[in-house]
C-alpha cells in the first residue's frame, strides 16, 4: 500500500521540488501552502505522515501541530529555517515527532521519512481488517462475524474500523469523535458512547460484559479483538 504524505510549505519552489522527488520514490503526496489548508487536508486525506513548515500564513506550524496532535496520532516532521535549540525544543514539545532545519538533503529527508513511517507502523493490512472471526472489508465497507454479514450504519462501520486499526491502544472519545464524525461535528462525546453500545449489541456475545470493545474509564475505548 502506498504511503500518503501531506507536505505543507509556503515556498512554492520548495513545495514543488519536494513533492516531485517524494512522488518519484513512490509516495503519494498531497500539498498545502498555509496552515488552514493543512488542517483541512489532514482531515480529508488521512495522511500517513505530515511534513510541516514552521512559518506558515493563516496559521503557523506550531499551532497546526498542536491542533493535529489533539485529534490524531499521525507522525509529524517539522521543517524550519530557524537553527536555535529553543526553536527545536518548542517544536518537539508541541507534538512533532522529528525536526529538520533548512537547508537539508533529500537523502536525509527520505531516511527520516522511512524511520517515522516504520515507527508508526502500517495503518491497515491490505483492504481488510481481521480480528478472530470479525472481518471488515474497507473497500466494499461490509462487515462479517463468522459467516454472517453484519448490518452496520456508515458511522458504526467507521467507528469499528478505527478501533480495529489501533487494536490494543486506548482511543479517547474526543479522538474517535474527530476521526469518525469530523473536525466540524458539533455533537458531544455521548455520540461515541451510543454508537459503541450499538456495536456491542452486534459483535459481542454478551453486550453487558464486552470482551472486544473495552471501556477505559474516564478516557475512551480499547479494541481487544
Amino acid at each position: 500500500m502506498t504511503e500518503k504524505i501531506l507536505l505543507v510549505d509556503d515556498e512554492p519552489t520548495l513545495l514543488d521540488t519536494l513533492a516531485f522527488n517524494l512522488r518519484n520514490v513512490g509516495y503519494e503526496v498531497i500539498t498545502a501552502a498555509d496552515g488552514v489548508t493543512a488542517l483541512e487536508q489532514a482531515r480529508a486525506e488521512s495522511p500517513d505522515l505530515i511534513i510541516l513548515d514552521l512559518m506558515l500564513p493563516e496559521l503557523d506550524g506550531l499551532t497546526v501541530c498542536r491542533s493535529l496532535c489533539q485529534v490524531s496520532e499521525t507522525p509529524i516532521m517539522m521543517l524550519t529555517a530557524r537553527t536555535g535549540e529553543l526553536d527545536k525544543i518548542v517544536g518537539l514539545e508541541s507534538g512533532a515527532d522529528d525536526y529538520m532545519t533548512k537547508p537539508f538533503s533529500l537523502g536525509e529527508l527520505q531516511a527520516r521519512i522511512r524511520a517515522l513511517l516504520r515507527r508508526a507502523g502500517p495503518r491497515r493490512a491490505g483492504d481488510e481488517l481481521r480480528s478472530g472471526d470479525l472481518t471488515l472489508n474497507l473497500v466494499s465497507r461490509r462487515a462479517f462475524l463468522a459467516d454472517e454479514e453484519l448490518v452496520l450504519s456508515p458511522k458504526e462501520f467507521s467507528l469499528l474500523a478505527e478501533l480495529m486499526r489501533h487494536q490494543g491502544a486506548v482511543l479517547s472519545r474526543d479522538l474517535l469523535l474527530t476521526r469518525v464524525w469530523g473536525y466540524d461535528f458539533f455533537g458531544d462525546t455521548r455520540t461515541v458512547d451510543v454508537h459503541v453500545r450499538w456495536l456491542r449489541e452486534k459483535i459481542e456475545v454478551n453486550p453487558s460484559e464486552p470482551v472486544r470493545i473495552i471501556t477505559v474509564r474516564g478516557i475512551g475505548y480499547r479494541f481487544e479483538g
